[in-house]
């Protein structure tokens, strides 16, 4: 509407005055209606972008979840992030105590993206700086916090509530591998996260483990890792590798480990028999958790037999356990022992109960009892003992002590009948040779003994007496020999030092008498030459003797 139009009617002027100025009289202007000013756009404005922020939240707002603790340490609400591979999917927005005050509730609100950590099997837990069997982790949080990890479930089901762990899981479900199943008859050394090795070289973990329901053992899980799994076949046996394995016996004294982390924390090792792996083993397959590498890698022993022997001697350093051994081949083992007192021999006697593997005395061509054969064991053992089979403990280390019982023949030992309708079957036994060299020495110690000790050391009393008196006399005379002989040995070396010497001036060259002699020498020379000269013309004139020698013809 135009000023015009919105003008009211405007009186007529008033008759001027004299004297008095012409001023023009006020227009009055009607008030205009209201019109939105500019200033309301800015109020406007950000309305709409304070509700097109709170449309945005309520879009990429996610569920809420509740979890459980049982501390809050680390945690803050409006501060602690929800992480799955270090990419934020929530944050704490509460943190209340429970009724009971056993635990802490957690709310989380998680983003619109993570709907799918609402499974029933999903896992949470809190991710703080750790010291445990399968290293150190979470050093990260000492620097930025702790906040919470979470592994995301495969369930169809969902949750709104959920127990965290209070420890993070050691297999995450996006790791490959396969887990299997091991049994044994104790956890040893091992914990959650223990390594598990394969020719020393680490290719997975143990997963949990629980006790059996009958107490009576141990079940483990072990996750071993993609493509490691391929080694694990159904002839894979495994053992403890915990520590150091030390092993002091009959045998000597052996030590085994696989890595240093073994000896600190543990660890399980598997290999196949002779390194002959057979067919690929599915997953949750069930393998036996030997005590060691050689328990693990051994035969089958096959059927057991019970032996009783009865020992008339100590049985120190025999523990049950130990060997049962046949010329070097170990056979059994000693299940029991204790002591027995025999009524009609009013004697103590050691009853030691053995079990021994005859299969493992056929490893070697590979045969095995039958059926039909088992019938006839309790005959050939009776054959052997026939033939003189006996049972002997022995000194398997000398330094510990140790003993063991060792199965050979002794022809010469007596025949002895053996009842062969009891349960176990006794097997005679003899003396130890070491008993028999102690009873032999026994037996000197008391024939020395029985040697009259005073009266020979008497008689080496008076002997010595004696000789003591022949002692002194010899001094005596060797004295007085000193005495009186030797200035007479010496006069008499004097003179012959005396006669050596003129023999040597008499048997000098430049001595009279060696010139005489050499003089006489040479006379006797020219005499024999004269002789010479006679005896030849002799040989041609032999007349000359009756004739005389003729005068020379002139």
């Amino acid at each position: 509407m135009s000023e015009e139009r919105n003008a009211e009617p405007v009186p007529a002027p008033a008759p001027k005055q004299s004297g008095i100025p012409d001023v023009p009289a006020p227009r009055v202007v009607r008030r205009r209606d209201w019109v939105p000013s500019l200033i309301w756009l800015i109020p406007i404005v950000a309305a709409l972008v304070g509700i097109t922020l709170v449309a945005r939240i309520l879009w990429e707002r996610g569920p809420e979840v509740v979890l459980t603790f049982k501390t809050a340490d680390g945690l803050e609400a409006g501060k602690t992030a929800v992480k799955y591979k270090d990419v934020q999917i929530g944050m704490v927005e509460r943190i209340r105590l429970a009724r009971d005050r056993s635990h802490v509730r957690v709310l989380v609100q998680l983003n619109k993206d993570a709907d799918g950590f609402t499974a029933e099997d999903t896992r949470y837990w809190v991710v703080r700086p750790r010291l445990d069997t399968s290293g150190i982790s979470g050093l990260g949080t000492l620097l930025s916090g702790a906040y919470i990890g979470a592994d995301a479930g495969v369930s169809k089901e969902s949750s709104g509530e959920f127990a965290g762990l209070e420890a993070p899981p050691i297999i995450t479900r996006d790791t490959n591998g396969t887990q299997y199943q091991l049994r044994s008859r104790d956890i040893g050394s091992l914990d959650i996260g223990s390594p598990v090795y394969f020719r020393r070289v680490k290719v997975g973990q143990i997963a949990s483990f629980d006790l059996d329901g009958d107490g009576r053992g141990v079940t483990l899980r072990v996750f071993i890792n993609t493509p490691y799994d391929k080694f694990i076949g159904v002839n894979t046996r495994f053992w403890h590798a915990s520590g150091i394995d030390a092993q002091l016996s009959a045998s000597g004294f052996t030590l085994r480990t696989q890595s240093l982390t073994t000896i600190l924390l543990g660890g399980i090792a598997f290999q196949a028999p002779d390194d002959a792996q057979g067919p690929v083993a599915k997953g949750e397959t069930t393998f036996a958790l030997a005590e060691d590498e050689q328990t693990a890698m051994k035969e089958p022993d096959g059927p057991s037999q019970n032996l009783l022997m009865y020992f008339n001697q100590s049985v120190r350093g025999l523990s049950p356990g130990a060997p049962v051994d046949f010329r070097g081949i170990t056979i059994g083992e000693v299940k029991s022992l204790g002591v027995q007192f025999d009524r009609s021999e009013r004697a103590f006697l050691m009853p030691v109960l053995v079990t021994v593997y005859p299969d493992r005395l056929r490893r070697v061509d590979g045969a095995r009892d039958m059926p039909d054969q088992r019938a006839e064991r309790r005959e050939r053992v009776s054959a052997l003992i026939a033939r003189g089979l006996r049972a002997q403990l022995r000194t398997g280390n000398l330094l510990t002590g140790q003993v063991y019982v060792a199965l050979d023949f002794f022809p010469k030992e007596k025949p002895v009948k053996v009842d062969m309708t009891r349960n176990p079957i006794e097997v005679p036994t003899v003396a130890n040779s070491l008993d028999e060299i102690q009873t032999q020495v026994q037996e000197i110690a008391t024939k020395l003994n029985k040697i009259p000790y005073e009266e020979i050391s008497g008689d080496l009393r008076k002997t010595l007496a004696t000789l003591d008196t022949t002692l002194k006399s010899a001094e005596t005379t060797v004295t007085r020999i000193n005495n009186d002989v030797t200035p007479e040995i010496t006069a008499a070396m004097k003179d012959a030092r005396k006669t050596l010497n003129s023999a040597e001036r008499t048997l000098a060259d430049d001595s009279p008498l060696q010139q005489d002699v050499r003089q006489t020498l040479r006379e006797l020379t020219r005499a024999a030459g004269s002789i010479r000269v006679l005896t030849d013309y002799l040989e041609r004139h032999p007349e000359s003797l009756l004739r005389g020698k003729p005068d020379d013809k002139k």
